[in-house]
């Protein structure tokens, strides 16, 4: 098996189509495509954290176009992805909160489900696109919390309305691809990715782990964790974004021979708990960081959740590059660096750089 790169020549002058560019992994991999020349017009609402990424790293200067808009008005976004002529299209735009989905449910079933409808009937409309991928989430599995990695046949499910709703957009991936897209003469193939706990520096996201910890480090007061046992599949931001740019490259290079769902997580040893993740950003940021159990009664969150990565390995050869140790050190050093007000964009090309060369 040859283990696969990111081809920065492959993306050179390429028209892409992103979904969600103004949050924090829209905001990287619009950096990182930009890095290797592709014209990339973002779609997104505006960013609704103070500071956030898409301020930190300009990215409207870094896109060939920045659009703001609503994925869940159908008829801007069939015009915007119909004007950009677009080669490829990446779909992250969601609401990607699990609490917040427990206050606002409709809000999240009509921006993570309908949204994606909307973005596949803009393909239907859209014949340039040759290659579509819809992200969702590791937790679009009805989640057994089983010690071993779900697999992408594993049945759809989701407990709360967020990962609900991320299985619901699956399924409609997999109607749309079925129905619309599966054809010889179909232009456009199109595939689901879905990954694990995402981290990395420049994600100031309200009520996740480690932008609550390093905001409570900030300013001096014990990070407050809900359940520190609970076992999540952690792994930089860059180890699901190369996967993202190397299917979609295959997808457009082989067509629907990779027209389905993908898991990229990381190895089985970097599915660590809670506890153990905090503790070694405790041990890397120093000063006075500390943490402290949550004693209120909370909403329902599953205890374990693993991904088995093994078709990706054998049909795309992704591998995962950097290990959790590594993936902590990455966001100190971002973090650092933009409290030091040092030119962020410049260090997050590097970072990039560094994962690419391992």
């Amino acid at each position: 098996m040859n283990i696969a790169n990111v081809t920065p020549s492959f993306w050179s002058e390429k028209k892409v189509f992103l979904t969600g560019h103004t949050g924090f992994k829209g905001g990287w991999l619009s950096l990182w495509l930009a890095s290797m020349g592709a014209k990339v017009t973002g779609y997104a609402l505006s960013p609704n954290t103070e500071p956030n990424l898409y301020t930190a790293l300009n990215i409207q200067e870094v896109v060939a176009r920045s659009l703001i808009g609503d994925i869940r008005n159908l008829e801007n976004l069939k015009k915007a992805v119909t004007q950009a002529t677009p080669d490829i299209l990446i779909h992250m735009a969601a609401q990607p909160l699990v609490r917040y989905s427990y206050a606002n449910p409709v809000e999240t079933y009509a921006t993570n489900v309908m949204g994606t409808v909307h973005v596949l009937e803009a393909l239907r409309e859209t014949p340039s696109v040759r290659s579509a991928v819809i992200i969702t989430t590791d937790k679009c599995y009805e989640n057994k919390e089983w010690p071993w990695g779900y697999r992408e046949y594993e049945p759809m499910g989701g407990y709360d309305p967020y990962s609900n709703s991320k299985g619901c957009a699956e399924l409609v991936t997999a109607a749309y691809r079925q129905s619309f897209f599966s054809g010889e003469n179909s232009a456009c193939a199109i595939a689901s990715a879905r990954a694990g706990n995402v981290i990395g520096g420049g994600d100031w996201s309200p009520d996740r782990l480690i932008p609550d910890a390093i905001k409570a480090f900030e300013a001096g007061t014990p990070l407050l964790i809900r359940n520190p046992l609970a076992t999540r599949p952690w792994q930089h931001v860059l180890e699901p974004l190369s996967g993202y740019l190397i299917l979609a490259q295959a997808l457009y290079e082989r067509g629907n021979e990779f027209a389905s769902a993908w898991n990229f997580g990381p190895s089985d040893k970097d599915a660590r708990s809670v506890e153990e993740v905090i503790e070694l950003l405790i041990e890397r940021w120093g000063e006075s960081s500390r943490w402290r159990k949550d004693g209120l009664e909370q909403p329902h969150e599953a205890n374990l959740l693993k991904l088995d990565c093994s078709k990706a390995r054998q049909q795309l050869g992704w591998l995962p590059r950097w290990e959790l140790e590594t993936a902590i050190e990455k966001i100190v050093e971002w973090q650092k660096a933009f409290q030091d007000k040092e030119n962020i964009q410049t260090l997050s090309l590097a970072q990039i750089n560094q994962y690419m060369n391992v």
